[in-house]
């Protein structure tokens, strides 16, 4: 077949539909599938050698505020593209994807005549522009995780102000989405929660979902065994200043833990206005924490080896790639029964709790803590897991089965759905009923023992927030 996927953004250090779209396209490549990408910024790495890159112009202006109104290069402007993408963000629309798909548009009849494609993938873009893509004829499929309209609810709920609700409103393409994915000829998610999150959220027959779990890079995500476990340390990785990844539940949790235990959270920078910061200073934990800002794949392999037990707290999630990652190299988990956790994280990996429950989380983390033969059975089980059914082989092999199912299947036929072992756990698991040698609250203490990795600083009393430092672009 010939493939062409398509992204509004491509590099994996942008989101996970970087990740999705780097290891997907070599996956396809490697099956013998000729693959091209259409990709915004920031762009991918290098593809040479499985896919050839047409790179779609973006001025990245989503961010930029007022006292920077003008690009770099003013002259800019003067492309109509440009020109709106411009006027939506000073109005605070995020327009990325619209543009996107329109800029695409504008590319793909070049594209199509000399590369003859067989059909096109959209990875989360979702703009009106692929919608139109189907007047070429080629048959539109589309990644998404989950729908926006559970980001916008969450957001809507803790909007206290007219400016905050406006933010929320426009910032949110909810009908956009809705429009193109109802549209679409199939839509692929990760996980079962998903596909009914899709079919609530934006009304899409359960005939045209197919469900294909993400992957992870299981020969690079592994515990070579040279760095040893450091004491009494939990793990964060994500976005900490999200309200929806929970860190501000996870840090009052660390509250009721021995002061011995620590927490190190790998974000893209250091937190600024989060609730997580507030929770730090108000429970004196701050010292205990540290954030080690952005890291390179080898050296979060080694946060992940090093850390005793990964914690993802989060309110909602379409996977959990950073639970995936840290069961590949053998490190148990606690986590939320939330969205598709419970798909990946099964009791014999790991422990879920309820979401928004500290005290819950304390007791979860304080069972494995105290018990190093069940961590280190949950390890080896995670490990195992992954390596079976959640590997980016697996993934390029079952999206390249939905692709058939398309080319070949009659109109209305029920599409793919990989029900294997990896969804084994499809409900909520009941949090664990254990008694912790000591959960009381816990007085700001200074981390113990080493710190690896550039030796971040501990943040006391709360999360330490440089002027100069500028939050990332969402």
């Amino acid at each position: 077949m010939n493939v062409c996927l398509l992204s509004y953004r491509g590099n994996p250090y942008s989101g996970g539909q970087g990740i999705y779209l780097y290891h997907l396209s070599r996956e396809l490549a490697r099956l013998g599938h000729r693959v091209d990408v259409v990709v915004g910024p920031p762009y991918p790495p290098p593809l040479d050698g499985w896919a050839r890159v047409h790179r779609i112009e973006n001025l990245n202006l989503w961010g930029v505020y007022a006292r920077e109104w003008l690009p770099p290069r003013p002259l800019d402007l003067f492309r109509f593209w440009n020109l709106a993408d411009f006027a939506a963000t000073r109005l605070r629309f995020f327009s990325e994807p619209l543009t996107f798909s329109f800029r695409a548009l504008a590319r793909l009849p070049r594209l199509i005549a000399r590369h003859r494609f067989d059909l096109l993938h959209d990875v989360q873009s979702l703009g009106y522009g692929m919608w139109a893509m189907q007047g070429f004829g080629l048959p539109l499929l589309t990644t998404v995780h989950h729908p926006l309209t559970i980001d916008r609810a969450e957001a809507f709920a803790r909007n206290r102000t007219y400016n905050e609700r406006y933010h929320t409103a426009v910032f949110y393409p909810v009908g956009m989405q809705g429009f193109v994915i109802r549209r679409a000829d199939r839509v692929i998610t990760a996980s079962h929660a998903g596909r009914e999150a899709i079919q609530a959220g934006f009304r899409v027959p359960p005939r045209r979902i197919s469900v294909v779990p993400n992957g992870l890079d299981t020969g690079f995500f592994r515990n070579p065994g040279r760095w040893p476990r450091a004491g009494a340390r939990l793990l964060f990785v994500g976005n900490s200043d999200d309200y929806k990844k929970g860190a501000e539940f996870l840090v009052e949790a660390l509250a009721l833990l021995p002061p011995s235990v620590r927490l190190r959270i790998v974000d893209k920078g250091y937190p600024q206005r989060s609730r997580a910061a507030a929770a730090a200073e108000r429970l004196g934990v701050g010292a205990r924490i540290e954030v080690t800002g952005r890291l390179d794949a080898e050296r979060l392999r080694e946060e992940y080896c090093r850390c005793t037990v990964l914690v993802q707290p989060s309110l909602y999630e379409g996977f959990g790639l950073p639970a995936a990652e840290a069961l590949a190299c053998g490190t148990p988990v606690v986590a939320t029964a939330v969205g598709a956790v419970p798909e990946v994280v099964t009791p014999e990996v790991g422990l879920l709790v309820p979401p928004r429950d500290p005290a819950a989380l304390a007791r979860a983390i304080q069972a494995l803590l105290d018990d190093p033969a069940r961590r280190e059975r949950m390890g080896a089980a995670g490990r195992e897991r992954m390596v079976r059914h959640f590997s980016w082989e697996r993934c390029g092999e079952r999206t390249a089965a939905v692709y058939a199912d398309v080319l070949t299947g009659a109109p209305g036929a029920a599409p793919l759905s990989f029900d294997t072992q990896s969804f084994e756990t499809r409900s909520a698991a009941t949090p664990p009923e254990v008694t912790p040698a000591e959960v009381t609250p816990a007085s700001a203490a200074p981390p113990v023992g080493p710190r690896p990795c550039g030796a971040p600083k501990p943040l006391a009393p709360a999360f330490a927030a440089s002027p100069s430092t500028k939050r990332p672009a969402p």
